[in-house]
């Protein structure tokens, strides 16, 4: 019988998911680049941590250390790159590559210190992604509005995995320290298999190329309002109205800001006091509204309505239908539009704010 070790079942895995990302054409390449990257050391980190756990092939060590800084500081450009205007360039990010070229010294050099440095590296990346988290979905201004509050969720999830796998590395020291690490091969399997096929599926929804269901995050209580808010939102409405911003696929905050001539932190800023939301379910709120409108008024198939109101994944679409309408679109036609289910017409709530 031919051993398989479990880290490969998930390095098979991912090779999927990576490749599905690869099919789909939502998106542009560039802008999916940093995270099919990232999936891709996933896999080769699955596949290294397979050969030295699973045939006890301890000169893959060296490799696997430098793979896992990389990872770390990978995760931290991607997820920042959602956070700025422009897709970040790879002399921006050069500082991040100091924790690879520090762990390649320590291992020419001086080997003692490379555990805990990996778990100094791990524990400070995934604080800082949480710490750009702090502002909720609005802080990822480059992220598309369709799913960026799937994107903000793969941001926390990816920042407490990296904070887990550093906390594992110390349960792995104490093993080796207590039992001769009679028990580390299980542990590295185990959280192998959790952390990278979350962490993968993570940086596919973030990156655009997955549809997860997820429930929606809300932006932390804001505070009372100004009247510079309410003229920024005032403002907002009116364009969203007037020129039907909503139906670009690839809206962003980044984009409505510079329409507006405004930092994008002063929009959302003002859509969360105003409107007690994120930026995205308020532009997901104006594209389901325009959805309702079409599902009654037309008899164009529910994905032509899904595409003209601005969405392009048809979960994202079914999930913030359900939020706003508690049914799915099937099932809002049939009971709004004579002849489709024998009911009457109902009353029509979504035409107004």
């Amino acid at each position: 019988m031919i051993f398989v070790p479990l880290p490969f079942v998930v390095a098979l895995l991912l090779a999927i998911l990576l490749i599905r990302m690869l099919r789909q054409g939502d998106g542009t390449l560039a802008e999916k680049r940093p995270f099919l990257l990232l999936i891709g050391l996933y896999v080769l980190q699955s596949l290294v941590i397979g050969v030295r756990w699973g045939y006890d092939v301890i000169e893959v060590m060296p490799l696997q250390s430098l793979i896992a800084t990389t990872i770390a500081a990978l995760a931290w450009v991607c997820f920042k790159g959602l956070a700025m205007e422009e897709q970040p360039t790879l002399s921006r990010f050069w500082p991040h590559l100091l924790p690879t070229a520090t762990i390649a010294v320590f291992i020419a050099l001086y080997p003692e210190p490379i555990s805990l440095a990996i778990i100094l590296i791990f524990l400070g990346y995934g604080t800082a992604l949480l710490w750009l988290a702090r502002h909720g979905p609005d802080a990822l201004i480059s992220s598309r509005l369709d799913g960026a509050v799937l994107s903000y969720r793969s941001l926390k999830i990816t920042g407490f995995a990296l904070i887990a796998s550093a906390v594992t590395d110390v349960i792995i020291g104490f093993d080796f320290t207590r039992t001769g690490g009679i028990h580390a091969s299980a542990i590295v399997a185990l959280g192998n298999v959790i952390a990278l096929l979350i962490l993968g599926t993570a940086a596919s929804v973030a990156s655009g190329g997955s549809s997860v269901e997820a429930i929606s995050a809300e932006p932390p209580p804001p505070p009372p309002a100004t009247e510079e808010d309410g003229a920024v939102a005032a403002a907002l409405d009116t364009l969203m109205r007037t020129r039907q911003l909503y139906r670009d696929p690839d809206l962003n905050l980044a984009r409505i800001a510079r329409k507006m001539n405004l930092p994008a932190r002063r929009v959302s800023t003002a859509v969360n006091r105003i409107h007690a939301m994120s930026v995205s379910q308020y532009v997901n709120d104006f594209r389901i509204r325009a959805a309702c409108e079409q599902l009654v008024g037309t008899d164009h198939p529910i994905t032509q309505v899904m595409f003209d109101s601005g969405f392009i994944s048809k979960s994202n679409f079914n999930r913030e239908f359900a939020r706003m309408n508690g049914e799915s679109p099937t099932q809002f036609r049939k009971r709004r539009v004579p002849g489709e289910s024998g009911g009457a017409t109902s009353n029509v709530v979504f035409m107004s704010r």
